[in-house]
């Protein structure tokens, strides 16, 4: 008989078994992206398997965000580009969808949304304005550089020329990723994580690092990368902005995309973009190639989908007042607000 339960540290063992099986799992999936996120941010992380007999058949893993600006959102999972279920079959993965839909109800959460990359099992409404770029990796650096158009190789050189250098690590480095990354954060009018919750990412997850980009020893650019399967990903990246005449980005992706090639990665993940944009047409000319993002949500009658992101209209007053605040400040604020900005 298939079961749907709540499980907690118990259960971590069997979670990975499972998630490492999955061919549609990703490294969000694993049970220590649940630590990161109740370490960093002391969230609720109720997470729902499923078990037929004494096999598991199906995971889910929620996180439970609330506050009186944003409400109460149930999420797979939030602060990352992926998540959702994973099932040995649609009708296990319905059984876990209507497991969350009553978890909804229990908590008194306003929606759940899931961040797939498919439709669900069940006619959820979904979202599709989003793409993930993913470029494939060959074998060797060369190779990959030598597939580079000219105009992009001269991008690239260009920054080493203006006397920038690159420089890989773990956490020695955090405090030179979180100064560049305050400060662009600060610059786009978006609240900062707190630096604990990058040093939590290089402790629980083993395929994880830093790449910084310094200008006479000051650091311009930084972005920290997580692994999973083969597929290095890059979900936070940043330059200061004083020095983007100097190309600190194309240093920074080329160092990460030639240190994933030669720690033998097949895959390198950009993120998600809005197909068009500035950030997707950087992505695109290093060859990565789009894969559709849908994210699904189960509703309260009457209620449309959600639209929580800077693009939002009514968002536009804060991002303008926060740009004008110290990264200083941004620092000891921010972190308490954007902790339930999924």
């Amino acid at each position: 008989m298939l079961t749907v339960h709540r499980v907690g540290e118990e259960a971590a063992e069997r979670w990975d078994a499972y998630v490492h099986g999955h061919p549609e799992s990703t490294g969000y999936h694993q049970w220590a992206w649940r630590r990161v996120i109740e370490n960093a941010f002391g969230h609720g992380c109720p997470y729902l398997m499923a078990v037929d007999g004494d096999r598991v058949a199906g995971v889910l893993p929620l996180c439970l965000l609330s506050s009186r600006l944003f409400g109460r959102q149930l999420i797979s999972l939030p602060f990352f580009n992926y998540g959702g279920p994973l099932a040995d079959s649609p009708e296990v993965e319905a059984a876990l969808l209507n497991a969350a839909a009553g978890l909804m109800e229990e908590t008194h959460a306003d929606h759940v949304e899931l961040r797939m990359t498919r439709a669900p099992a069940l006619p959820w409404p979904t979202k599709g304005n989003k793409v993930g770029m993913v470029l494939e990796l060959p074998e060797d650096a060369d190779t990959l550089w030598n597939g580079f158009k000219a105009k992009l190789r001269s991008q690239i050189r260009k920054p080493t020329k203006e006397g920038l250098t690159a420089r890989h690590g773990r956490q020695e480095l955090v405090d030179a990723f979180y100064e560049v990354f305050a400060r662009n954060m600060r610059d786009l009018g978006t609240p900062v994580y707190a630096r604990d919750l990058f040093s939590a990412v290089l402790e629980h997850c083993p395929e994880s690092g830093i790449c910084v980009v310094e200008h006479q020893g000051r650091p311009v650019g930084a972005g920290l990368t997580v692994g999973y399967n083969g597929r290095l990903e890059i979900p936070w990246a940043s330059t200061v902005s004083d020095y983007n005449r100097k190309a600190p980005n194309m240093l920074l992706y080329w160092s990460v995309l030639k240190k994933a090639v030669e720690d033998g990665y097949h895959a390198f993940d950009f993120g998600r973009s809005t197909e068009g944009s500035g950030t997707h047409r950087f992505k695109a000319q290093w060859g990565a190639r789009p894969h559709p993002f849908l994210w699904a949500y189960h509703l309260r009658e009457g209620d449309v989908l959600p639209e929580i992101n800077p693009d939002n209209p009514k968002y536009r007053l804060p991002i303008l007042v926060w740009q004008k605040l110290p990264v200083a400040l941004t620092k000891v604020i921010g972190p308490a607000i954007v902790r339930n900005l999924p």
